[in-house]
């Protein structure tokens, strides 16, 4: 059935001077609200161990408005200062519940400008937006429809190191189900192809950061010889940012057409669950790991799959793809990353990343089946021996010869554990 969800449509928008500077000025003290109230929280749980609230800091603004030093918050539209608090008590909260780490203080070069309106502060009316403080509607750029009776929630107003702005609409929208299929696929990711599919396809890697790394790097030498604070050295700074913004605005619209296309393909995708920050250590392939772009495929899957009815599996991240022979079951002692081809004891000859993709598709479903786990065994580096209680070795490798319909049935008939 449909399901009511929130999507994020985001729109290039180009503003008058006037707007400009109203939006500067809100950046501004945007960011200054929020590095204050993050000073003010960080003194009070160092110095006497306590937590401000919400209420306190919404307080505090209050009270900083008053005061001739700060009098010029009174300036800009209030709204997207309480929600800057808001998202710097959502980044405490998660902070303390260990979900991230310490919130950093906004930097105004580093720093993404932005801020955010809610439906008291902005007026929608006739497919024009109009902000606070201002009596202009904004000139956007209507790339896409919004949905039909669409009536923004939050506008998002943003502007880019490369000089560009944009607003991000939040509406409500309905989502209907992919037609059902039986297909499923496997990923494998990989740096020569983005991802090899259980269907032996690959799908190669673009490397747009590579292929426009000479652009790059000469507007970066550009940059390099200009006086710091000089004009000339903004407009090189300008024109690094726009190959930034190049490279990520291809490898984005790449991701999203190709993710788009696996979840409307298949009913289940399987993944594995790669820890891409350790990955990254490596510094001979940091670069073309970053430029994959592993980590925001997933992602685009995961909410696409959540949209659209499918099924996204992820198997442990130790399981042995690789150097598990798909057709006997026997794990191989080692594979480098140079083999790309090898050949099993059986006598069967694997490419290297379809057999992985192959193993992670097998494991997938028997694990979606069985509601299992398909973790190998590990020998603890301490006592030598397994650190985690799991099934026989041979058992796990002989996953990929089951269809998951295979596999839930030998689940079924499984005998009940002692005392189940």
């Amino acid at each position: 059935m449909p399901q009511q969800v929130k999507r994020a449509f985001k729109y290039r928008f180009y503003p008058t001077d006037e707007q400009a500077a109203e939006l500067s000025r809100t950046f501004g003290c945007v960011r200054l609200v929020c590095n204050k109230a993050s000073e003010e929280r960080t003194r009070a749980w160092y110095g006497e161990q306590r937590r401000i609230s919400h209420v306190e800091s919404s307080a505090a603004l209050t009270q900083w408005k008053k005061t001739g030093e700060l009098a010029f918050l009174s300036v800009v539209s209030s709204v997207p200062l309480q929600q800057a608090l808001r998202h710097l008590q959502t980044a405490f909260t998660n902070f303390f519940a260990k979900r991230a780490k310490y919130p950093r203080f906004k930097s105004r070069k580093k720093s993404r400008a932005s801020a955010e309106y809610t439906r008291s502060a902005f007026t929608w009316r006739d497919g024009r937006l109009t902000l606070a403080k201002m009596t202009e509607p904004l000139d956007i750029r209507w790339s896409r429809p919004l949905p039909a009776s669409a009536q923004p929630t939050t506008a998002t107003v943003s502007h880019d190191s490369a000089g560009r702005w944009f607003v991000s609409l939040l509406c409500e929208d309905t989502v209907a189900p992919a037609p059902a299929t039986h297909a499923a696929v496997g990923l494998d990711a990989g740096i020569t192809s983005l991802v090899t599919l259980s269907t032996g396809e690959k799908i190669a890697d673009p490397r747009h950061e590579r292929r426009d790394r000479s652009r790059l790097a000469r507007a970066q030498r550009e940059l390099s010889r200009k006086v710091k604070g000089s004009a000339n050295r903004e407009k090189a700074r300008r024109r690094a940012a726009k190959v930034h913004a190049r490279i990520a605005d291809r490898r984005r619209d790449f991701l999203h057409k190709l993710s788009t296309r696996l979840v409307r393909e298949n009913q289940a995708v399987v993944i594995e669950d790669l820890t891409v920050r350790s990955l990254l250590k490596n510094g001979g392939l940091a670069r073309a790991i970053s430029d994959a772009a592993w980590t925001e495929l997933r992602s685009m899957l995961e909410y696409k799959c959540a949209w659209y009815g499918r099924e996204l599996v992820v198997i442990d991240r130790w399981f042995p793809s690789s150097k598990l022979c798909g057709a006997c079951g026997t794990v191989a002692a080692k594979m480098p990353l140079n083999i790309r081809e090898w050949r099993c004891d059986c006598g069967t000859v694997h490419d290297r990343d379809v057999n992985a993709a192959r193993n992670i598709l097998a494991a997938g479903l028997a694990a979606s089946a069985c509601g299992d786990g398909v973790r190998p065994q590990r020998e603890s580096s301490r006592t030598g021996r397994s650190s985690v209680k799991q099934e026989p070795q041979r058992a796990t490798a002989g996953i990929p010869r089951l269809r998951a319909e295979e596999e839930a049935n030998a689940c079924s008939s499984r005998p009940p554990a002692a005392g189940g």
